[in-house]
């Protein structure tokens, strides 16, 4: 079956993380036509229980699938891709692409073996990212840390409010001072709020870091998925869609036209 021209890629995650991974494959795929959904009435994923991630994520999804019938679905969100991702594929009939954290390029770029993996508190103590771990990097001390804070830290960023330098600083410290945290040459950005605060991380470190995340690689995922089916002849302007409407949500407005999204309106 032909898909309409202008069926949009849905990108999903509680709050504006997502926006990382939607600026690479906007800049891959420019004429792609993109709903971006927030579940602000769910913000923050990062301390629910995975119960609650694992019944809220797939049924929002297909309310969000039903509406607006995109072509591909992204869970833009580590947290709910290592809970809920193969229940969303399940209960949905497009594709759907994870975010999950970049472990595996880590291991293979990391000279110390010793890697750091920054996220939310409920993606860094999955058994996904125990597998992760074991698979691709068995031979790498891999460190882990989570952080609220963090998220908070880059929501209040692009809500265009000052950012507190010591957020990151504690971040990274969480890594930093754990055992073997004095060889780490390599820090994964599992949360996608993280690459939005990556200058902020820099500028903490007591040492040069590579930071590493999967924004381009599910740029490219989204591209492959869509194979030959046509996009619009000129590039569209996106949909921010929100579980709830809040005056966080009018402070963001600037920033989401920044990537594309010139449309909010509440599910």
């Amino acid at each position: 079956m032909s898909l309409p021209v202008a069926a949009p890629v849905l990108f999903f995650d509680s709050g504006v993380g997502g926006l990382s991974i939607l600026a690479p494959a906007r800049a891959l795929l420019p004429h792609m036509p993109v709903v971006y959904a927030a579940d602000r009435a769910g913000y923050p994923y990062g301390t629910k229980t995975e119960a609650e991630i694992a019944a809220r994520v797939p049924a929002l999804l297909g309310r969000l699938v039903e509406r607006f019938r995109p072509r591909i679905a992204v869970i833009a969100c580590n947290t709910a891709s290592t809970i809920a991702l193969s229940a969303v594929r399940a209960a949905l009939d497009i594709p759907v692409v994870g975010t999950v954290p970049a472990i595996k390029p880590a291991a293979l770029s990391s000279k110390t073996r010793v890697i750091g993996v920054l996220g939310t508190e409920a993606t860094v103590r999955q058994p996904y990212v125990d597998r992760l771990a074991a698979e691709h990097g068995a031979d790498c001390i891999v460190l882990r840390h989570g952080s609220a804070d963090l998220v908070a830290l880059a929501e209040a960023k692009l809500r265009g409010q000052p950012v507190d330098p010591a957020i990151a600083r504690d971040a990274l410290a969480g890594l930093l001072d754990q055992p073997g945290g004095d060889r780490m040459d390599t820090v994964v950005l599992a949360c996608t709020h993280f690459p939005l605060v990556e200058q902020e991380l820099r500028a903490a470190s007591p040492r040069p870091l590579n930071f590493l995340h999967g924004g381009e690689g599910i740029a490219r995922r989204i591209a492959y998925l869509n194979a030959d089916a046509p996009w619009p002849e000129e590039p569209q302007p996106g949909i921010a869609v929100f579980t709830r409407m809040d005056p966080d949500v009018a402070a963001l407005k600037p920033a989401l036209r920044q990537f594309g999204l010139v449309q909010s309106r509440s599910l």
